[in-house]
Parts: C-alpha cells; structure tokens; sequence
C-alpha cells in the first residue's frame, strides 16, 4: 500500500510546478448538490460562483504551468478522478490545457496568442474509479490577456490624393488609416498618427496636417500653386499605446498628394500682332498661324484655347481652327475673298480657355491681338453678265444676220488683259462668233422646225479665253427664242383609208392636217377638192366637222370597188395662208350589216380577182404551217448535229394517212351538198354566204398523167383563169374543196417507200423549176458528195 501510495506521490510530484512559479492556487470547487432531509425537503447547501480565469499571452513558462485546482467535497470518502474536455483539452487543437486526474490541477502548456484565440471555455468533470459521474460538470472560462506584441500596419505603403491649388487652409486633401492587431480597447490598439516629413518644403515646411486619432489630412496654410509644385510628398507615421512612443510600436506610410489644376492662368498671345496673305478664291486654306502661352495643365480645359475674331470680318470669311497639340490658331478662309473688293483684312482676335477663368482671376491684356490678312490677286476666269443670253428672233432669218453681241467682262480690273471668243458648241451649225468683240452673226437661215431646236429654243455656247498667266477661260450660253413663221403647208392625214362602196348614213372617213408651224400658223384648217378633174367632185364630198377635222365621204349612192387616189387641197391660217394638194388612196370595198369591209371584199378592192384570191388564201395557209413548223422545231432541242438534221430536206406527212391507192376516204364530209332543195326555199334575197350558187359548175382542167416541169406553171395558170370566169367559184367563207389532183400519179402510193436504198432516181430536172426551188435543187440535184 505505502508502495502504491508511494507512487501515486511520486506521479503527483513530477506533475507539479516547481516551487519557485507556484502560487497559491485558486481551488474551483464541484457546486454542492441537493440534499433530502428526512422530512422529504431539498436544500442547497451553498451558492457556486466559478470565477473565470486569466491567462497572459506569450507566457514565457516554464510549461506546463499549473492555472487553478479542482477539486470535489466527495474526495474525503471516495477516490475521484478529474478531466477537461472542449476546445483546447481533447479538441482541436489539442493538448493546450491539461489536468492532473488525481489532484485535479489544470495546467497551459504552451505559450498562448490572443490575437489567434483570445479566450477557451472547457468543462470539468469528476467521477468514481467506475467511471460514474460524482459532479455535475462546472464550465471553465479562460481569457487570454493582451500584450502589444503588434505593431499598426497599414494597407498600403504608399496613399495618394490630390487637392486643388489656391485652396484655403482646413481643405480636406484625403485620409490614412492603420490596423493594430492588440486589443483597441486598451492602450496596446490605441494608434495615433503624425507626420514625419514633407517633402518639398515650398511655401513653407508644414503646408499639411493630421488628425491624430482618424488619419485625415487637410491643408495648413495657403499658397498650393501647381504651376510652383506640382505634388508633396507626405511621411506618416502611426505609433500604438495612444501614440507613447517610449513605449508604443510604430510604423509609417507615405502619402503622395497632387496639386490639381485650375484655370487661375489665362491664355497670353504670344505677339500683340499677326500676319498672313490669302489667294483670292480661294477656300479651306489656313492664311496665318496664332501662338499663344497657357501655363495651366496641358490638353485640359483650363489650357484649351478658342479663339474668336471680334472686328474686321462682318461677311465672315474667316474662322479660327485650335490646333489640339499645340494650342495654335490656324485662321482659316472659308468663304471666298476678291481682291478688286477687298486686298486686305485687319482682323482683332482675342482667345479664351474652353473653361471658364477661376473665381477671382482677371484676363490677360495678352488675350487680344491684330491680324493682317492680305488678299493675293489671281488671274480670273472672263464672265458672261447675262448668262445665258436670251434674244427673240423670226425664223427663216437669212445667213449673214447680225443677231446680238455676246461679250464677256474680265473681273481683273487691275491687269490689262484682252479677251478673244470662239465656238464652243453650235449644233445645227447656224452661228459664227467674232473673235474680239463678240458679235454673233447668222452662217445658215435659222428653222423653227429644226429637229435642234427644243421648245422654239436654239441653244449655242461660246468661249471666252483672256491672256494672262495662267490663261482663264469662261463659258456662255446664248438662247435664241426662234417665232415661227408660215412656211409649211399642211399635210393631209390620213394617207389611207377605205369606205363602202355604197353610201350609208354613217359612212365617211374623218381627216386632218398636219402642220409643222405652230400658231396662229396652224389649224383652223380648209379642206376643199379640186375641180379638176371633175370626177373628183362628182363622186365625192368633203364637210367640215370642225376647225381641224372634216369627212370625206361618196356623192352618188354606189361606186365600184377599188383603189381610188383622191385628191384634197388643205389650207392653214397663217397670214398668208399656205396650201397643199394631197393624194388620200381610199379603197372602196363590199360592207357587212354593220358597215365594215369583209375580208373578201377588201381583197377584192385591191383589185385581185376570184381565182388570185383563192390561191393567196392557200399562199398564206402554207406560210402560216411553215412559221409554225419552224417555231417548233427552234424551241426543240437538236439532238443530233445540225449538219445532219434532214428534217429541213424530208417533209412528214402521215398526218393524213396513207395515199389515195392505200385507202378508201369518206370525202362527202368535206364536199358541198349535192341538195339544194333547203336553199331553194329559202325567201328571195336571204342567202348565207358560206352556200354555192345555183349554177352549173365549170370544168377545170385535167392535170396531165405524167409532168413536166413546165407543166406545173400553166396548169395553174389554167386554173386560176378557169376559176376567175367561174360563176359557182366561192367568193365566200366556206370550206374549199382541194382534193382534186388529176386523174392519177405516176409516183404510185407514198406508202408503198421502203427504207431500201436500192437504184438511184435523177433529180437534175429540179435546177429547171426556177429559184424557188434552188434549195431542193441544190440537195438533190446531180451532185458527186450525194
């Protein structure tokens, strides 16, 4: 037991403090617990205030150091173990507090950091050696306390600001701050701040201030001139311990303050006078150049210069343009100067700043000087005064007419110069111009009725070129407003017409006249036929409609149709008046019910007969197929080479079946009908014109069996000759019988060709048939490349 005993003093010795650190310890004590009496009443023994404990930062040990004793009223009866636990004991971190479990004495057993970890709350507990608990857990509070082991940082080495010159003392210019990591609610984070050093020390050393507990510094005296200085350089030192330096940790920063600028400098022209020269005519050119000095900061407002021209210059033909780099004046032309107006220009200019002068600062007598600005003559181009040059002349003038004279004028008064005149465009070619004084005269009679001529106007332009140096040229336009004078007849219009070849109520053609005159030269117009020859008047009328229209329509009730040149004298009203015999054909041709010529009819006036009709009707069939035919084949795609198309050289015609030896046609469908009894009965005068006559039919002639070339020309000559002398041939709308092709064909049946190319057949006797047929002729004709 004494062993054991021994031990456990033994372990209890080498877990205390030496003697020499040991002070008498604070004894926390378990709070008692409740007590029942035997009456069955709770009492509490004692109140329990557990004080907190302080311990001092970067203790320099030794360590462990012992901080208070626990200790439990059971301890007397019953062996008891103590512990800590929390923050510090067994967390994180770890093992900065421990506790002997036997004494229960707690010690620190490191230095400690307020600025790290400024307090530690842990809990203590007592148990039985089973582990069960004897005490309720007492909180502990440990509070370490502040030393200055810190010294005031500030964030930045280095702090700028700025404050306006001329500004006055008390002006705030910007503000420092520093941080103390010590506690600032004792002495050890108190900072207070002064300034060390300025730098420069113009105007005076101490141009600055600061506030000893916020850090603002603000301006002592006046005299801030950036154009003296332009920056301070301020040293600022904090120092903790409310600023002790005996004792207080220190440091500093510097703070760099601009001087700003303001406009406390007006703009000074160099020279109380300038000079430039200008050409005359001339625009956008810069004439003379202004200089000015501004000792404000460069390319700010406060150093802008404007310039203005106050005098000198009422018309406004200059303008002062600043040079942005350089603060010069350019004085610029921008409208035109003349220098037989004005050979020079006394121009007062005075310059500003783009801002306004600070309060309190007066213009400089510098800010206004004279400008100079003399005119350069130039060689002037001659002008025309009038231009262009109206005159009024009648047409038809002879050449050699003097018409006006067309002089220019030379602006150069002060030089002596001559002006020489030429053509420069005469379209119709009628004028000549003298070459010194300008006088135009007529070379051709001037027409009114010229296709140069637009609205009664004749345009020509002419030249005008002095002798200076450069020689200058100038043009003018001369307008010749030409009056017209009757020298056109009429025309009568139109040239051709057509009529019924009886008269009618409204039949008659309506004609006019045409006149290139125009008034009082023109309508109204006279329409008269002519007396001779007396046909004329015999078959025909003319009545007036109105001044510029009258009808020409038939005198006696039925003329025969056919072309008929008809004469007719038209009269203007010009003074004198002027006439004209005019030929108007008018063909005379059979009408329908409503007064217009049939097709039939205006053929036949044209003088064909009944047999040249038919055979142009078959004419224009045939070229109608052929266009036709050639539209389609152009809109086709050759796919073969054009050199061996043979569509052009073998004509189709299966359209109409096999030949006449091959098949049996039904041809009584296209043939007139053989009963007439249904036109026989019809009323007297009540006929279509699209039936046959009741008269016998005349023979045609009989196509020989085997032709002939020559055959071919009086076959058909036979037969239009047979059908102009027949009575029954259809000189009406119908469908005309065309099959009759002789009594047989030699050539046998189309259908019975064959693709074989056995024998040879003769087609020289194409050459002979004239040069319609040229072209079968030359690809079928005895050739060698057949």
């Amino acid at each position: 037991t004494r062993e054991g005993k021994g031990g456990e003093r033994k372990e209890e010795e080498e877990v205390k403090a030496p003697p020499e650190f040991q002070a008498p310890p604070t004894v926390i004590m378990f709070p008692r617990q409740q007590e029942i009496s035997s009456k069955g009443l709770r009492r509490q023994k004692r109140d329990w205030v557990i004080p907190p404990v302080n311990v001092p930062e970067n203790s320099r040990g030794p360590f462990p150091q012992m901080l208070v004793s626990i200790r439990s009223d059971q301890d007397r009866n019953i062996s008891i173990r103590y512990s800590i636990t929390g923050v510090g004991a067994d967390q994180p971190p770890n093992e900065v507090f421990s506790i002997d479990p036997v004494a229960g004495k707690m010690f620190v057993t490191k230095p400690l950091d307020r600025e790290r970890r400024s307090s530690y709350h842990l809990r203590a507990h007592a148990v039985n050696m089973n582990g069960e608990r004897v005490e309720s857990p007492i909180d502990l509070y440990i509070y370490v306390i502040d030393m200055n082991d810190n010294r005031p940082e500030f964030k930045n080495q280095v702090y700028n600001g700025s404050v306006d010159e001329g500004s006055k003392p008390g002006t705030f210019v910007m503000h420092l701050a520093a941080f103390d990591h010590d506690d600032n609610t004792t002495a050890n984070g108190m900072v207070r701040y002064r300034i060390l050093s300025q730098t420069p020390h113009s105007p005076i050393p101490n141009m600055f201030t600061i506030n000893s507990e916020t850090g603002d510094i603000v301006t002592v005296a006046a005299g801030l001139d950036r154009e003296v200085m332009s920056q301070y350089s301020i040293i600022v030192q904090a120092t903790d311990m409310e600023g002790n330096l005996n004792f207080g940790l220190s440091n500093t920063a510097t703070a760099i303050i601009s001087v700003t600028d303001i406009n406390d400098n007006p703009p000074e022209l160099t020279s109380r006078t300038f000079s430039g020269e200008v050409p005359e005519n001339r625009i956008n050119v810069a004439v003379a150049n202004l200089t000015v000095i501004d000792r404000d900061q460069p390319r700010s407002p406060n150093w802008n210069a404007v310039y203005r021209i106050i005098s000198g210059d009422p018309i406004g033909h200059f303008t002062i343009i600043t040079d942005p780099h350089t603060n010069d004046g350019m004085v610029t032309v921008v409208k035109p100067v003349d220098f037989e107006q004005n050979r020079a220009f006394m121009l007062t200019v005075v310059v500003n700043n783009q801002a306004p002068l600070a309060s309190g600062i007066q213009s400089s007598l510098q800010s206004t000087s004279g400008v100079t600005i003399s005119v350069v003559d130039i060689n002037e181009p001659p002008f025309f005064p009038t231009n262009p040059k109206s005159i009024r002349f009648e047409e038809g003038v002879p050449a050699g007419t003097s018409l006006t004279t067309f002089s220019a004028s030379d602006p150069d008064r002060f030089m002596q110069q001559s002006i020489r005149y030429s053509k420069l465009a005469d379209p119709a070619e009628w004028l000549s111009i003298n070459t010194t004084n300008g006088q135009i005269v007529t070379t051709a009679t001037l027409d009114r009725e010229s296709i140069y001529v637009k609205n009664n106007i004749y345009e020509a332009t002419f030249l005008a070129v002095d002798n200076g140096s450069p020689m200058a040229s100038g043009t003018g336009t001369l307008q010749i407003y030409l009056i017209d004078v009757n020298d056109n007849a009429p025309s009568l219009l139109p040239r051709e017409s057509q009529i019924c070849e009886r008269i009618n109520r409204n039949a008659g053609i309506n004609i006019t006249a045409a006149d290139s005159d125009t008034d009082p030269n023109v309508g109204p117009f006279v329409f008269e036929l002519p007396t001779f020859p007396a046909s004329i008047r015999r078959n025909w009328t003319v009545s007036r409609l109105n001044g510029d229209y009258a009808r020409l329509s038939l005198r006696i009730q039925y003329l025969k149709p056919g072309v008929y040149e008809v004469p007719v004298i038209v009269s203007d009203s010009g003074n004198p008046p002027l006439s004209n015999r005019s030929i108007i054909k008018v063909k005379v041709c059979p009408c329908d019910e409503n007064g217009d010529c049939t097709l039939v009819g205006a053929v036949a006036a044209a003088g064909l007969g009944t047999g040249a009709i038919i055979l142009k009707g078959m004419v224009l069939v045939f070229v109608v197929w052929m266009k036709r035919r050639e539209k389609e084949r152009q809109t086709k795609q050759l796919l073969i080479d054009p050199e061996d198309d043979v569509r052009d050289n073998i004509l189709k015609y299966d359209e109409e079946g096999g030949g006449e030896e091959d098949q049996d046609y039904d041809l009584s469908q296209l043939q007139q009908p053989d009963s007439l009894e249904h036109i026989i009965s019809k009323p007297l005068g009540v006929r279509r014109v699209d039936e046959r006559p009741i008269i016998p039919e005349s023979q045609y002639p009989i196509r020989p069996a085997v032709p002939h070339p020559g055959d071919i020309g009086d076959f058909i000559n036979e037969g239009l000759r047979a059908a102009d002398n027949d009575p029954t041939a259809p000189p009406y709308d119908s469908l005309l019988v065309f099959d009759y092709e002789g009594s047989g064909s030699t050539a046998g049946s189309v259908s019975s060709l064959n693709s074989s190319s056995t024998g040879d057949q003769d087609y020289d006797y194409l050459n002979d048939w004239g040069p319609r047929f040229k072209k079968l002729a030359d690809m079928y004709g005895g050739g060698e490349d057949d």
